[in-house]
This record gives structure tokens, sequence and C-alpha cells, in this order.
């Protein structure tokens, strides 16, 4: 079965700046067969992107949140920990 989901960001920490650029990297420690991956946010069922990363190019306010990728092998799921984006403002408006 899987294991071992795991989440990184960059920047590190998923802290990034109003209109920059923020991608979201996702590994698995264990596994057998073809691997497809999905990318949610705050327990929304719709997924976001497939694939083992997702690259948000202009961050915008609403992009905060909890992040989760969650991996398949055909036979078994798993989901990584949530990471926490928080999108940093320029000013106020």
């Amino acid at each position: 079965p899987l294991s071992g989901v795991s989440l990184s960001a960059q920047p590190p920490g998923g802290r990034v700046a109003l209109g920059d650029h923020l991608v979201l990297s996702c590994s698995v420690a264990a596994g057998t067969g073809p691997l497809s991956f999905s990318w949610h946010r705050g327990g929304s069922g719709a997924p976001l992107g497939t694939g083992p990363r997702l690259e948000l190019r202009h961050v915008r306010d609403n992009d905060s949140g909890h992040y989760q990728c969650r991996a398949t092998d055909g036979d078994s799921a798993a989901e990584s920990a949530p990471l926490n984006v928080t999108v940093l403002g320029e000013g106020t408006f």
C-alpha cells in the first residue's frame, strides 16, 4: 500500500506574497505501480489539479487555505498532511 505521502512548498512554509508564484510538490515514500495525484484545498471535493506538482502563478487572496495532495496507485490511496498556505498582502486595499 501507499505510505509516506508528503507535501512541500516553494517558497518554504507556504508563505507567499500576493501576486507571486507558489509551487507545491507531492512525494510518496513507498508505493507500487503507476501513481496518480490530485490536489485539494480546504476539504473541497473537486480537485484543483493533477500530477505531482501544483503551480499557482499569480497568487491571490483567495488562494489562502489548507492544501492536501492525494496519491493513488489504483489499489490504495493516501493523503498528505495539510499544508497551510498564507498569502501576504501588499499594503492595504
